[in-house]
């Protein structure tokens, strides 16, 4: 039996093959990128009266709005008529600002926060929607959840909207805010987000109550660099806050909507064709750089003399206000001479953010003092202060993330970003290096596109256009005058002098330009002509890698392409996985054209996946199919496989932006060789052999395969070993034939499908598995029974939460019960599995671990001493094989367990492999991660350092230690507990 496992093409031919039609049904764990579409036509016959922009910010939200009945109203015209006047007003957002106090603010801080016990919010008069509920723990949002952090940091959310975009999480998981307190509930970034807008939305509903914010026209801006996925999770988080129907728009176009408005009258007399103007957006969490380049109006539109392009937009950069805050915080640390606990450090970054506010402020004093109240029986009386100066902030901020640089600098991507608080910040804080690489890059994209009338451009002007003329700033961190000076400093030394397109209010404009730019769409106002600034690739070739270009960097917002150029072979009723790449530099390619794939211009998108079925056709049927693609009215992807009338959406994989899954576009499991189809045909013959014919028995299986292939299993390449598994599968039922043949079965699919990730698809092979042999074992014998554990353990990396939770709970029954009578071999496997299970909620893995440190302290447990390290060291290991970064158990849990460790009698054996294990385990549990939630404090450092000493451990061991590294490749398989197949690597 075949399988597709990506979407592969050779000669213009997809190799595909047969699958078993009772495998052809794929989880469906898929975002559908277009089919919740907010653009579609309204069902009224006349548009909804107001026009709402709202700024969904990583420190602050705003609301802004048009009254289109208002505005008609002051200009005498109709409110359908394009050439009405409409003024664009800041919405004062009700909030409770301290216990007690309800203000309406223009901002609304993006913070959440879950009261303490002690605190309590009062019932409002004025505000009967912004009362507390009679919930155990009330929360709010704004300006209180923001001032009431800065005593109970671990019960506030902040940056919601960074971890949006955090790839190294499963970002619909509750698991905000990252380290809080226990009784603290968890929220996913969505959900967090979603109660920002549901705040605003109730706001404007008791103001409005005849206009309910839904019914409205709604545009939400997000950063131009988000992808694919933290879009989809923005327009699901409005869907939560009961926000149906909303429109996109990319911040630094907002910002430049807003200055649009602000000078209606007179922007034409303030920029000129062949100008390029740099939009240059720092906020709290990101960094957003857009062109804008200015080219001659279209000759039909009699009303303006030129047109705005949006001709390119920067990489995802996490570098923005919060960075400077960390920056404060380390320097405050280093002054204060200790290293911090969690919980004084998050005061401490609280209140760093003040101290920053401060300094670049004006005017602003000359020095400040933070102050950090004391920890447990020195809370009273055993606080910490620490002064800062101008001077110092000046030299941190100022030369630290804005340094005089060359043009020509490169960005250094080897340095280690701050990883405070879990973020994937970027690794080189100099924002003006990360300019110059932009404009190196960008400056001359669109040059030498024709003019609007169809005649060739002027080469002597678009010589003169490859220089920065206009910059407009926006965000939070650019309202300090000295970080714009520095700016502008730089474009000075690299082009001349550019001219500053002037804003009122940094922090106002995103969300009124939204409230513009629906205006706009109404066809008030000019538009930018917004090209989509990044072409779409989908890889259709391995060996050597290479694409087809998808969607162009100049597509248009609803606009679709036909790729026909390249018609492929397609196996209805079998899975395919296709590669998706996109590249924010290679702006020419064309639809069609086959490109070679360079990892250094182009970065790996989720994974599409489906399985097509055509209820005409009979199972398996191959059909010719060519790709169709779109990009939606807001900005998201599309595609599809179109065979005759038949059109197949192809759609995006949530779980496919983890880690794990994205090493499919590196085909390091594909590449690590083939197997030809005659030694293919001779495996199957063998396991028929075994499974249907009953002539072999299964104990001769694994060296019959080994013979026939030529090498010993751990040999055997990722391709073959899937090609096995789908063998394995056609034969599934005949498993059933006695305890031997269900046990060699087990052993040998595991075995095949391990890790469970590194090749396309796995994800849905994984699946398959669980479906067809969770709680379906035949035989109720030991050993049939450890050999499902082996195999669960073996695929752990491609099972979901859910899957892991509910293998654990069925293990933990009988496990921790602890009865006399279990078998070793059973337990030692049973235990492994639960260590294997990196998916499990914290609570699920403290229980087990804090079992695992009691049966280490029993002599009796002895046989299972090998296996429980080996458990201990997955589940409180500081770096996860594969699961996500909000699953590591707590530091602190660690030391305890170490300090217990270090007097068991476990570690005083004389077997010298349980020792070694046991070292291991304690490298694992204390290994430096350079991240204050994750690491051991130094005491527990240096007690895990006299452990290893004492227990004879490597060098290199010792070195994860002390001062952190990678493992290596002898490392991470005893991490795994198995041989990894070729080519795959674990996460650490």
């Amino acid at each position: 039996m075949e399988c597709l496992s990506f979407g592969v093409m050779t000669n213009g031919v997809i190799a595909t093959g047969n699958l078993n039609s009772t495998l052809a049904k794929k989880t469906s764990r898929n975002l559908d990128m277009n089919s919740r579409n907010p653009s579609d036509e309204h069902d009224d016959p006349l548009p909804p009266r107001y026009c709402i922009g709202i700024d969904l910010g990583t420190t602050n939200c705003v609301l802004a709005y048009v009254d289109t009945e208002a505005s008609a109203t002051d200009t005498g015209a109709s409110p359908a008529n394009a050439n009405a006047e409409f003024t664009v007003h800041t919405f004062l957002v009700p909030q409770w600002v301290d216990l007690g106090v309800a203000e309406s603010r223009s901002t609304l801080p993006s913070f959440h926060y879950t009261l303490h016990p002690s605190e309590k919010l009062p019932r409002s008069d004025a505000h009967d929607w912004l009362n507390p509920t009679d919930d155990a723990l009330a929360s709010c949002v704004g300006e209180y959840a923001r001032i009431a952090g800065l005593l109970h940091p671990g019960r506030q959310i902040a940056s919601a909207k960074s971890w949006l975009s955090h790839e190294g999480v499963d970002r619909t998981a509750d698991l905000l805010p990252w380290h809080g307190d226990h009784d603290v509930p968890r929220r996913s970034p969505a959900d967090a987000s979603s109660s920002y807008l549901k705040h605003l939305a109730d706001a404007w509903d008791a103001e409005h109550p005849d206009h309910p914010m839904s019914q409205q026209d709604i545009v939400i801006t997000l950063p131009a660099s988000f992808d694919e996925v933290a879009r989809e999770l923005t327009i699901r988080a409005a869907k939560m806050a009961g926000l149906p129907r909303i429109q996109l728009i990319e911040e630094p176009q907002a910002a430049f909507y807003a200055w649009l408005d602000r000078h209606r009258n007179e922007w034409q007399d303030l920029v000129q064709v062949g100008q390029l103007i740099l939009v240059c957006d720092i906020g709290g969490g990101t960094t957003d750089l857009t062109l804008i380049r200015v080219r001659p109006a279209d000759s039909n539109d009699q009303s303006n003399v030129v047109q705005f392009h949006r001709v390119a937009v920067g990489k995802h950069l996490i570098l923005g206000g919060d960075n400077l805050d960390l920056a404060v915080a380390k320097a405050a640390e280093a002054k204060l001479g200790r290293t911090l606990s969690p919980r004084q450090w998050q005061q401490l970054l609280a209140a760093a953010r003040q101290t920053k506010e401060t300094f670049l402020s004006v005017p602003r004093p000359e020095r400040t003092t933070i102050h950090l109240p004391g920890e447990g029986s020195s809370l009273i009386g055993g606080g910490l202060s620490v002064e800062m100066t101008a001077e110092e902030v000046d030299s941190l901020l100022l030369d630290g993330f804005f340094p005089d640089v060359e043009m020509e600098c490169e960005v250094d991507s080897q340095q280690s970003g701050f990883q405070e608080v879990g973020l994937p910040y970027a690794a080189d804080p100099a924002v003006t290096k990360h300019l110059a690489e932009f404009l190196r890059e960008h400056r001359r994209t669109g040059l030498d596109d024709a003019t609007a009338d169809g005649t060739a451009a002027d080469p002597s002007k678009l010589k003169e256009s490859d220089q920065v003329n206009l910059v407009l700033f926006n965000g939070g961190v650019l309202t300090a005058p000295a970080i714009r000076e520095r700016v502008i400093g730089s474009l000075t030394k690299w082009f001349s002098e550019p001219a500053v397109l002037e804003s009122a209010r940094l922090d106002l404009a995103v969300a009124q330009g939204a409230a513009h730019y629906a205006m706009v769409r109404r066809g008030h106002g000019v538009r930018i002509a917004a090209n989509l600034a990044r072409t779409y690739f989908m890889q259709i070739e391995q060996n050597p890698p290479r694409a087809v270009c998808v969607i162009p960097a100049d597509a248009q917002a609803g606009q679709s392409f036909r790729i026909d150029q390249v018609p492929m072979d397609l196996r209805v009723g079998v899975p395919v996985s296709f590669p998706l790449w996109v590249s924010s530099t290679r702006l020419a390619d064309r639809p069609g054209e086959v490109v070679d794939i360079d990892p250094n211009t182009m970065t790996p998108l989720p994974p599409i996946q489906t399985a097509l079925k055509d209820r005409k056709r009979r199972d398996q049927s191959t059909m010719q199919i060519v790709i169709e693609s779109e990009l939606s009215e807001i900005g998201t992807v599309g595609l599809f496989c179109v065979s005759d009338a038949k059109r197949w959406r192809l759609e995006f994989d949530i779980r496919g932006t983890l880690e794990t899954d994205r090493e499919s576009h590196d085909y390091a499991g594909e590449s690590a060789g083939i197997v030809d189809e005659e030694t293919l045909d001779e495996c199957r013959q063998l396991i028929s052999r075994v499974f249907v014919e009953g002539t072999l028995k299964p104990s001769l299986l694994i060296k019959r395969l080994q013979t026939t292939i030529g090498t010993s299993r751990d040999q055997w390449p990722p391709a073959l070993l899937r090609q096995l598994w789908e063998s394995l599968m056609d034969v599934q039922e005949n498993r059933r034939r006695s305890p031997a043949h269900e046990s060699r079965w087990l052993n040998l699919a595991g075995f095949a499908l391990r890790p469970g990730y590194g090749v396309a698809v796995d994800d849905w092979r994984t699946s398959q598995t669980w479906r067809m042999i969770y709680g379906k074992i035949s035989h109720p014998d030991h050993q049939v029974r450890a050999e499902s554990y082996v195999m669960w353990r073996r695929i752990a990396g491609g099972m979901t939460a859910g899957q892991q939770s509910q293998l654990a709970t069925s293990l933990g029954r009988w496990l921790l019960a602890g009865t006399s009578n279990q078998d070793m071999a059973e337990a030692n496997e049973a235990w492994r599995t639960i260590g294997s299970l990196e998916r499990l909620p914290i609570d699920q893995k403290r229980s087990f671990a804090t079992a695992v440190m009691e049966s280490l302290d029993r002599k009796k447990a002895s046989p299972l001493y090998p296996s429980l390290f080996w458990t201990l060291g997955r589940l409180a290991s500081r770096v996860l094989a594969y699961g996500p970064l909000n699953l590591i158990l707590p530091a602190t849990d660690v030391s305890h367990w170490l300090q217990k460790l270090s007097h068991s009698p476990s570690l005083n054996t004389s077997d010298e492999a349980t020792k070694r294990l046991a070292a291991f385990t304690i490298t694992q549990m204390t290994r430096r991660c350079d991240d204050r939630f994750r690491d051991v404090d130094q005491p527990t450092r240096d007690r895990a350092l006299s452990l290893l000493d004492r227990l004879g451990a490597p060098d290199h061991w010792i070195e994860l230690v002390k001062n952190g590294g990678q493992l290596d490749h002898e490392e991470q398989q005893a991490v795994f507990g198995d041989t990894l197949p070729l080519g795959i690597e674990l996460r650490g």
